[in-house]
């Protein structure tokens, strides 16, 4: 995963070397505490206790709550001060791991949230960044790179099925938090995007099953799609021959297929980045080739429509955030995108999602000129996909 930029830099212990799966909690009774949440939420408990009613609220099931929980129990039991309501009833662990998803869920402002949780807003403002710090140190288990030949070769093979590219290894994109900064704010200029919005960009890469592989966060709008990635660690590692650096596919004729990833014309051309042809007289085999990469680079834009859908947070326009506080909760968002498909959540399995993450933005295009190497990676691509050569 690229780092996420945060201006003010944070010392945190060793990074933990548990597994992906932690051991559970007891799975919370809704009898119990879902009916004391409930009811501080609905007012009535008529129809509130059921499960249905959880699911629509969060959306996950109980089983993938129950897990979030136990991978930030220890720390939040250890760092909370004692949270209540506005009765003074203590806040569980469950309470408060709720009341954070509820706030980035929604996306809905501190007030609105403590409101229809009975809970002061500064209460929900503690509750979320102890969650979303939390988060950030447990769960960035669930956002890494294939760590096995086995591994990747699954991801190629789910990405091959998609549009017939051999060896991709996944797609790349970016997106924007919006944002509405103080007009006392010096740096405003530096935020504005190129649809002059003001806004934070992230750039991730994702696989077939919209899970995102690598991330980097926090960079201010100006900042075109080829510069964040010129200054990922993603980038680095390609360049040192770190990463997609594994097992090529070899045809017939000698001709060796290196992995790489898939992205628009945002992006620069390079040896591990593929990008459509650009003119007006492309043959068949350049159409079909670029057809080929726009479906499959499909997959990191339905990925953060999901994202951005399920964590309305960052879906909406922010008002006077603070920036520096930004990366770590795009960061948060991502884990629990992560956390859902790792956990095969079935509530997620039921709802539909649509693929667009950046609303009424024109196409991003690149003018650096294409890198050579990576043009003759793509004409050996293209050249196998129209028959040239045969595996």
């Amino acid at each position: 995963m690229g780092p996420i930029r945060r201006s003010k830099s944070k010392k945190k212990a060793e990074q933990p070397t548990t597994s992906l799966v932690t051991p559970p909690l007891p799975q919370p009774q809704l009898s119990d505490w879902w009916h004391d949440f409930s009811k501080r939420f609905h007012g009535s408990l008529s129809k509130s206790t059921d499960s249905q009613t959880f699911e629509s609220m969060f959306k996950m099931s109980m089983k993938t709550f129950d897990y979030i929980s136990s991978l930030v129990k220890e720390d939040i039991i250890a760092k909370t001060p004692n949270f209540m309501d506005l009765n003074g009833i203590p806040l569980c662990l469950y309470d408060v791991v709720a009341t954070a998803l509820r706030r980035l869920g929604s996306g809905d402002s501190l007030a609105i949230v403590g409101t229809s949780l009975n809970l002061n807003q500064t209460t929900v403002a503690q509750i979320t960044k102890l969650f979303v710090d939390t988060l950030e140190f447990r769960g960035i288990c669930h956002i890494r790179w294939p760590e096995s030949e086995s591994e990747m070769e699954a991801v190629k093979s789910k990405l091959e099925k998609i549009a017939g590219l051999p060896n991709c290894c996944g797609a790349i994109d970016t997106s924007h938090v919006m944002m509405c900064l103080s007009t006392a704010d010096r740096s405003t200029q530096l935020w504005c995007d190129r649809e002059k919005n003001q806004t934070v960009t992230f750039q991730v890469i994702a696989d077939a099953d919209l899970r995102f592989r690598d991330l980097v966060g926090g960079w201010p709008g100006c900042m075109t799609d080829e510069r964040i990635h010129k200054k990922s660690t993603f980038f680095k590692f390609c360049k040192n021959g770190e990463r997609l650096n594994g097992k090529r596919k070899v045809f017939s004729e000698g001709n060796e297929i290196e992995e790489y990833i898939v992205g628009n014309s945002g992006f620069r051309l390079l040896p591990w980045l593929m990008t459509p042809y650009r003119g007006n007289k492309l043959c068949d085999s350049e159409v079909r080739f670029n057809q080929m990469v726009m479906k499959t680079q499909m997959v990191a834009q339905r990925a953060l429509g999901k994202l951005k859908q399920n964590w309305k947070i960052i879906q909406g326009v922010m008002w006077r955030p603070d920036k520096d506080r930004l990366p770590v909760i795009i960061l948060a968002c991502c884990i629990l995108h992560n956390i859902l498909i790792d956990m095969e959540d079935e509530v997620q399995e039921k709802l539909v999602f649509s693929h667009r993450h950046d609303l009424d933005y024109r196409p991003a295009v690149c003018h650096l000129d294409d890198d050579k190497k990576g043009v003759a990676l793509r004409e050996k691509i293209t050249l196998h996909l129209s028959g040239g050569s045969k595996p």
